[in-house]
């Protein structure tokens, strides 16, 4: 039996009298590829910052491994194992690719500013080991041979697969993914399928927000359908796919995608 890394309680997020996120609970096993769906204010993006601390829940519980996230910064969560990527870029353009996937090496430096401002042998060897771990990354993501190029400077796509490894360079259990298929072309978008599989493959628990429905049929273990903010169905992909409350949601018909 697979043990539960994330689980959800009766979630609740109001904003102004305006409800986002209405009783929402659900729990991700370890090890799976986990999508949520829905309409466009379906109370998606509202979900993750919760459970990044972006946003706290007007109430509700959020467990991660057993501490509840709930109430804890931003910087807390990501210590215990928590990374995500957003659906708008947030790179250091003028940076090279190293550069940027490095900051993403942040939390796992030791050392402080007094030790930096000397740089004492500690901080070159700990900066080294920075690299290899932001390297590892970026061998992962397929962009090693772009590692010194200004991230700028590289077309969309490659451009979201360096936040991608950014998140991962945090050697995160449970990555969040939001949206990362948003932009991309047939071609780019088979590739992320590709490098999602192969995350996951290293031990990597996916919490995926995505509207590339091929995308996410042909993923994910399970999925999860929000609409206006309350859960609307949770099951497998071809559980989902049938559930006519989610074709006359948001599937808009009887379209069935290879699964």
């Amino acid at each position: 039996m697979m043990k539960n890394l994330l689980a959800v309680d009766d979630l609740e997020q109001s904003f102004g009298g305006v409800m986002a996120l209405a009783g929402v609970g659900f729990q991700v096993p370890e090890g799976l590829i986990y999508a949520v769906i829905g309409p466009n204010g379906a109370g998606k993006t509202t979900l993750f910052n919760n459970l990044c601390g972006f946003c706290q829940p007007s109430s509700g519980s959020i467990r991660f491994d057993g501490h509840e996230l709930r109430g804890l910064p931003t910087h807390r969560i990501a210590a215990l194992g928590i990374a995500r990527t957003f659906q708008n870029l947030q790179l250091f353009f003028n940076m090279t690719v190293l550069e940027n996937v490095m900051v993403g090496c942040h939390l796992r430096a030791k050392t402080d500013l007094l030790t930096a401002a000397l740089r004492l042998p500690r901080v070159r060897r700990e900066e080294q080991r920075l690299r290899e771990w932001a390297s590892e990354a970026l061998e992962l993501c397929n962009l090693m041979d772009r590692a010194a190029q200004p991230a700028g400077s590289l077309p969309y796509g490659l451009m979201k697969r360096v936040e991608i490894a950014r998140a991962l360079a945090a050697h995160p259990r449970l990555l969040l993914l939001d949206e990362p298929a948003a932009g991309l072309n047939d071609t780019e978008t088979l590739a992320l399928r590709e490098l999602i599989a192969r995350i996951r493959a290293t031990g990597v628990t996916v919490l995926l927000v995505e509207h590339h429905m091929p995308l996410v049929m042909n993923v994910s273990d399970r999925l999860l359908v929000l609409d206006y903010g309350s859960v609307l169905a949770e099951g497998t992909p071809a559980e989902i796919q049938v559930d006519p409350r989610v074709v006359a949601a948001y599937l808009g018909g009887a379209v069935r995608y290879a699964v």
